[in-house]
């Protein structure tokens, strides 16, 4: 112990989060709804793009129709059996799918072509903006790094008064805790007193991302007038932010406006895979669905502007009926929030001619099943919201696309299936020719293989468009074609998209069927942290996640050639996907892959040729983030060695909760056990487990305690000995 105070104890420590100011949130009802208390728009009512609905849904349904047709026509040749007609239920399934995709590409194309809608740059502001980021386990490197672009860039705008920044962390690893806060008090050291930065702890992640949400909303949420939301990877430009708050501020209406992240970032093969079908075909497809929803629109949960008390009255989020993974809280909470807050009259809907909101995407095809494995319970939860009273006809057709982008893949399984045993019916199995029905020729499944030729190039040429048209307006606009390599690059980087895509989507197929049998059985997915660095996974976990991929994939190959050399030549993308399944995954997931294709300038966007500034910047604080070791340090020696660390934790935490008596909580009463037994730091250390260190990092006794801890075992106690006892 020294004879002098640390000069840092002398100095107040600055409040962490802003006085509490608590607005209601009551959780909605699914099952009953007043109409008398929708809002009643104050202006004139906006009309609805009855014209372009029309055209995608009944273009949609009318492209379905010639397709069923031709696929009735192909198996009528003769007569058609019970299993044909399963076939031709699921490709009315499929095709029904992918036909709505399509004419809702034909509207973005054309609207791309024709339109362009982008709120004008403010002269003023009158509201102010909480700025919210949720976080959970991330790179305290790269998440500050992100907040700290995004704030200069604000202030650079010139309206950086009337935004404030909030750091909302559910964080259940003690280590990464610490050095969040860490993280949090370096930063607000650099920006000054004027940081308008902020952070929080949540003791307890209740309800995931929308529980950290309505946390800061009931007990912050009356200080601002709107929130913009962030996700860990989220860039947004200080003009997009400010634009995005014009138009909340100028349309009274507006519950909720959605911008167009566009992915960057991204170097392993996989990833820049995405990165240029994002980029290249995601605005066609945005478009689209931007004008034909108007103002029912939809909200992704991230890089969106939101009227913070519109939001508190109506998003509330009720808990399922019943246990996971169809029970408990609502996982995709995003779709919900905006189907409730649509319900009580506020207008959703997207700007996706926006720029500058950016974000990130998974580094390989198995962080992506990781991450899809969620989305996927969320939106199959959503099976018990659709039918919710009071939802507008838009929202339940949101809830229905979401539901069916997970069901698709074992529709399409089936259908596969479905069409071998047919052929392998035809091949082997013998007619029948006496049947409870009079015929004159025996029941033998035939088709008819030039329609069914037809009809395939039918199904991909509707599967491949929005691709054409992305790529079609790509080489139209000089902006987007020279950057990405030109013209010809830009063909063969498309080409390059196409042939992988295509090559990895049995994979993805049986994953998500997979996913979804596996929530059908009743498994839950819980909640894992989201892999963003580059790199590749270790080799033996792809040989694990799929080696049944592969090995279905010879079975199917071996059964098609047995049947027919020409089944397996129509069935070979498929089963070359599955056979090359842990190569292709590995590859993909390889930064030299995807370093050496932009070497060649391939798969390359605009944002690669030309980075925008808020990412280089990005980029560069979280190298000088990173320097600090903040990730790195093992956050009890942290804690034991900075007694202004120490002091700054324990004012973060919320005030103690008085413990009933008789009620001993384990964790802490081992954590307190050990703490009383430790000689040192390192004891500690070594001996105190990840729950009993997040109990003692909640507990100032047992701060206390750790802080009362030597750096080493003094010299006169010797170390414990079972015979000295």
């Amino acid at each position: 112990m020294t004879d002098h105070a640390d000069p840092r104890l002398m100095t107040p420590i600055p409040d962490a989060m802003p006085p509490e100011a608590p607005l209601a949130m009551p959780t909605q009802s699914l099952r009953r709804f007043d109409p008398r208390t929708e809002r009643r728009q104050p202006t004139k009512p906006f009309p609805v793009p009855w014209l372009a609905r029309l055209a995608v849904f009944g273009g949609g349904a009318a492209l379905t129709a010639y397709g069923v047709w031709e696929m009735v026509q192909v198996v009528s040749v003769s007569h058609t059996t019970v299993l044909q007609w399963v076939l031709v239920a699921l490709f009315s399934v499929n095709f029904s799918w992918i036909a709505l995709a399509f004419s809702s590409a034909v509207v973005g194309f054309l609207a791309l072509l024709f339109s362009r809608q982008v709120p004008p740059k403010p002269t003023a502001l009158t509201r102010r903006t909480a700025v919210v980021m949720p976080i959970y386990n991330e790179s305290t490197a790269r998440v500050f790094a992100a907040v700290a672009a995004i704030r200069e860039s604000v202030e650079e705008t010139g309206f950086g008064d009337h935004f404030d920044y909030f750091i909302l962390s559910d964080t259940t690893n003690p280590d990464v805790w610490i050095a969040e806060e860490r993280a949090f008090l370096a930063l607000r050291q650099r920006l000054g007193p004027n940081a308008r930065l902020y952070y929080r702890h949540r003791p307890k992640n209740t309800h995931r991302k929308a529980g950290n949400i309505a946390d800061f909303v009931t007990r912050w949420g009356a200080r601002y007038d709107h929130m913009l939301v962030l996700d860990a990877d989220s860039l947004m430009t200080g003009d997009c932010i400010v634009r995005l708050a014009a138009a909340m501020e100028a349309d009274p209406d507006a519950g909720i406006i959605q911008s167009l992240p566009l992915v960057i970032n991204r170097n392993t093969l996989f990833a820049r895979l995405q990165q240029f079908a994002a980029r290249i075909y995601g605005p066609v497809i945005a478009k689209g669905l931007a004008v034909w929803m108007g103002r029912d629109g939809n909200y992704w949960g991230h890089n969106a502007i939101i009227r913070t008390a519109a939001f508190a009255a109506h998003c509330g989020l009720p808990d399922l009926p019943g246990k996971p993974p169809f029970g408990g809280h609502i996982l995709s909470h995003d779709f919900v929030e905006a189907a409730l807050i649509r319900r009580a009259g506020w207008s959703v809907y997207m700007l996706p001619d926006l720029q500058g909101s950016y974000e990130e995407s998974p580094p390989s095809l198995i962080d992506v099943a990781a991450r899809d494995r969620r989305w996927c319970q969320g939106n199959l939860q959503h099976i018990r919201v659709i039918g919710a009273r009071g939802l507008k006809l838009a929202s339940r057709q949101h809830f229905a696309t979401g539901i069916m982008s997970y069901l698709a893949s074992p529709f399409w399984l089936m259908q596969l299936v479905v069409g071998l045993v047919l052929v392998l019916q035809t091949r082997y199995v013998k007619p029948e020719y006496f049947t409870s029905e009079f015929a004159l020729s025996p029941i033998w499944p035939r088709f008819d293989a030039e329609r069914a030729l037809a009809l395939f190039a039918l199904t991909m040429a509707v599967l491949l468009a929005p691709k054409l048209f992305g790529l079609i307006l790509a080489l139209l606009r000089g902006s987007i074609r020279r950057p990405s390599g030109g013209g010809l690059r830009l063909v063969l980087s498309a080409l390059i998209e196409i042939v992988l895509s295509a090559m990895l989507a049995p994979m993805m197929m049986l994953i998500q069927s997979g996913a979804v049998f596996q929530i059908l059985a009743g498994r839950d997915t819980g909640w894992q942290p989201q892999r963003r660095d580059d790199g590749s996974v270790p080799f033996r976990d792809i040989v694990r996640r799929h080696r049944m991929h592969v090995l279905l994939g010879i079975i199917t190959g071996v059964s098609a050639f047995l049947i027919s050399t020409s089944l397996f030549a129509w069935m070979s993308p498929t089963i070359l996907g599955l056979v090359l399944a842990i190569p292709l995954s590995w590859l993909s997931g390889t930064l030299a892959a995807g370093l050496a294709l932009k070497r060649w300038g391939l798969l390359l966007t605009p944002e690669e040729a030309a980075p925008p500034p808020i990412a280089l910047r990005a980029a560069a604080l979280t190298k000088e983030f990173a320097a600090h070791g903040f990730d790195e340090a093992d956050g009890l020696r942290a804690i034991h060695a900075d007694p202004v660390l120490r002091a700054a934790h324990e004012a973060m935490l919320p005030p103690a909760e008085p413990r009933p008596r008789g009620m001993i909580e384990a964790e802490r009463a081992l954590a307190q056990a050990k703490l009383v037994d430790a000689r040192s730091i390192d004891d500690a250390v070594a001996w105190l487990k990840p729950k009993e260190r997040m109990v003692l990092l909640h507990d100032r006794a047992l701060l206390a305690l750790l802080a009362g801890l030597p750096e080493e075992m003094p010299a006169d106690r010797p170390a414990y000995d079972e015979a000295a006892e």
